[in-house]
């Protein structure tokens, strides 16, 4: 469970690098991690005894099915065959010293299973959502870009930006989207919460024709749909004027037209072009020509030359 280091010496031990999932599994069991050095099995004798006592004395000869059955013949030889004979260290019966002074000092066992996380490295895209497990989560502005750390598990999900802990969610699953409005500038939250109610207010404070206009645009089965739309109303009256735009959105109420393609052409049109002022110079034409060459000439009939 140690990450290999460059010299497999007193450096792996007195600064071991454990995998984030195996550490995890310590902290939520309670008990300490005791590192040795790779391929050294003098650093752990007592362990790698009972390695071999469980090897050969245990499984071998044994005819295991499957897990079930392999856990079924460990529980029995533990308890009725390796337990109950006299060690020759200790001098005791491993199942009676295993019951009267290792059991008073163990923690209680866990009544779940453990909750393997799983780690994923999301980047946040330009909509401020990132996707963990098919599902969205919103992030900061300031984080738009950067690839964070995503731990996941059974019900929750937490975002790292290198060491620093960002969010913890609640999973959603597939499909499921977690929008928080502070993650947002404030003008595009509305968009981002889809608040058809705010969109509704914003266009009736530009004019009463523009308001009936978005009225129309959000009275749809599903109104969330049209907000492009009803941002692009938005723009033509920030670039032509409201006036103009209010008086095109009454004609194109009264006509029943709802197209924005439509509603920009008449604005456009209502637009008045500013006048080309007198004293700017006119460029020479390259290919001018007197008027008479164009001329008919007295014999010419029904426009052909005599």
């Amino acid at each position: 469970m140690i990450r290999p280091s460059r010299r497999h010496g007193l450096a792996a031990v007195r600064e071991p690098r454990l995998c984030e999932a195996f550490l995890e599994y310590a902290q939520a069991r309670g008990f300490v991690i005791d590192v040795a050095r790779v391929r050294r099995p003098q650093d752990k004798a007592r362990v790698e005894r009972a390695v071999r006592d469980v090897r050969d004395d245990c499984f071998g000869g044994e005819r295991i099915r499957d897990l079930a059955a392999a856990r079924e013949r460990a529980e029995r030889w533990c308890r009725d065959e390796y337990g109950v004979h006299r060690h020759s260290t200790t001098g005791r019966m491993p199942r009676e010293h295993f019951l009267n002074v290792e059991v008073p000092v163990l923690l209680p066992a866990p009544e779940q299973p453990y909750d393997v996380p799983r780690w994923c490295t999301p980047k946040v895209a330009r909509d401020h959502f990132v996707q963990v497990e098919r599902a969205l989560y919103s992030m900061p502005t300031r984080l738009i870009g950067r690839t964070l750390q995503a731990r996941v598990d059974r019900s929750s999900v937490r975002f790292y930006d290198r060491s620093t802990l960002i969010r913890i969610c609640r999973r959603l699953p597939p499909g499921g989207r977690s929008i928080n409005p502070e993650d947002f500038p404030k003008e595009k939250r509305a968009y981002a919460m889809r608040d058809i109610e705010f969109l509704q207010k914003q266009a009736d404070e530009l004019g009463p024709n523009i308001g009936a206009y978005v009225r129309r645009l959000l009275s749809g089965p599903l109104p969330w749909t049209s907000m492009r739309t009803v941002h692009g109303v938005r723009g033509l009256a920030e670039r032509h004027g409201v006036a103009v735009v209010d008086r095109c959105c009454g004609i194109a109420i009264a006509a029943d037209m709802l197209s924005l393609k439509r509603l920009r052409a008449m604005v456009e049109r209502d637009v008045k072009p500013q006048p080309i002022p007198l004293d700017r110079p006119t460029p020479p034409a390259r290919f001018l020509r007197p008027a008479q060459i164009y001329a008919l000439s007295a014999n010419t009939k029904h426009g052909e030359p005599s």
